[in-house]
């Protein structure tokens, strides 16, 4: 063999020779990426809110088994904070690239486990006030993601009120002693006078307390009530409908559920919508993000969903104007 011969022969398998490490990283399947999702009450809404962004992940390129592996931990609520944090524990152990949570408390019990783990939370009420974030714009830490309400959206439950029981003077209001509490009932009072109302605001974490306080504010004409964001209201919601419903208080909700459950009329973030969302920033986690860079979001959609067997029964005609914005009706 010439010189030439050889040293183009040399030339060639020295090319194929680098070649082959590349086609081998070519063949060779995508790294497994890992979700962690912390959540409360395995129920039926919380299942749709999942699948929700399980498919919006899906239609960003993360399929289940494929190149993503997404763990959950069910049952976390208040009524069982230490499985709550057992949940926590247990998610964080598990190495993730990041975690879906739901609630403050969520959130909080999994800092309390990690500063690093990346969080991102569907419906945080209040986040700043809560310590999850240094700042909307900022969020600063390991956690972002979006909140449950605007305090606007205090007005428009007032509003509401008054749209379907014009005669009510007086609304009771079920606080919560929290920032966030504080903050609805104050953007409520800046309100009120517009509305020709007056406010009583009732402790929303005794809810003994709040039972006697209502009797007794039910017992005077004109009266309504005011159910805002808060955990307490989540935590006891069937009893709080069913408070207002003996006492025929027009009720104005701050969930979809509340609504389903019996409640008059709700007005609120639509919640599927808002794990839609927390799924682009699942990914742009995964790609390399970090929380502390992504700003925390308020609700973009919105819901309003009316009763028509409670309206009834509580001797309520709901105006043509508002059944018709209605975005669901519930006969």
């Amino acid at each position: 063999m010439s010189d030439i011969r050889r040293r183009e022969f040399i030339t060639l398998i020295g090319g194929a020779a680098a070649a082959w490490p590349l086609a081998a990283r070519a063949q060779q399947p995508e790294r497994m990426r890992r979700i962690g999702v912390l959540m409360g009450v395995e129920d039926p809404q919380n299942r749709l809110r999942i699948e929700a962004f399980v498919q919006r992940l899906r239609q960003l390129g993360w399929i289940e088994g494929r190149n993503v592996q997404i763990d959950y931990r069910w049952g976390a609520s208040n009524f069982d904070p230490e499985r709550m944090r057992k949940g926590a524990v247990e998610l964080v152990a598990l190495a993730p690239d990041v975690v879906l949570a739901t609630t403050v408390p969520i959130v909080l019990a999994l800092q309390q486990v990690s500063r690093t783990v990346p969080i991102v939370f569907a419906a945080a009420i209040d986040p700043v006030g809560a310590g999850l974030v240094a700042s909307l714009a900022r969020p600063g830490g390991n956690a972002t993601g979006f909140t449950m309400f605007e305090y606007g959206i205090s007005a428009k439950w007032l509003e509401l009120l008054k749209e379907i029981s014009p005669g009510v003077k007086r609304v009771a209001v079920l606080r919560e002693p929290t920032v966030a509490g504080i903050g609805q009932l104050a953007a409520m009072q800046t309100a009120a006078p517009s509305f020709g109302v007056e406010l009583q605001p009732i402790d929303a974490r005794d809810v003994g307390e709040f039972e006697r306080v209502l009797a007794d504010f039910a017992g005077a004409p004109n009266g309504g009530l005011i159910v805002p964001l808060s955990t307490s209201a989540e935590t006891h919601r069937t009893r709080i409908i069913a408070l207002a419903d003996r006492h025929r208080l027009p009720a104005v909700y701050p969930s979809r559920v509340d609504a389903a459950l019996g409640g008059l009329i709700s007005y609120g973030p639509d919640t599927v919508d808002q794990y839609r969302r927390a799924a682009h920033y699942v990914d742009r986690i995964l790609r390399g993000e970090k929380p502390a860079d992504l700003p925390v979001q308020a609700p973009t959609k919105y819901e309003l969903v009316i009763n028509l067997k409670t309206a009834k029964a509580l001797g309520i005609e709901i105006p043509p104007t508002l059944l018709a914005r209605a975005d669901e009706v519930i006969e």
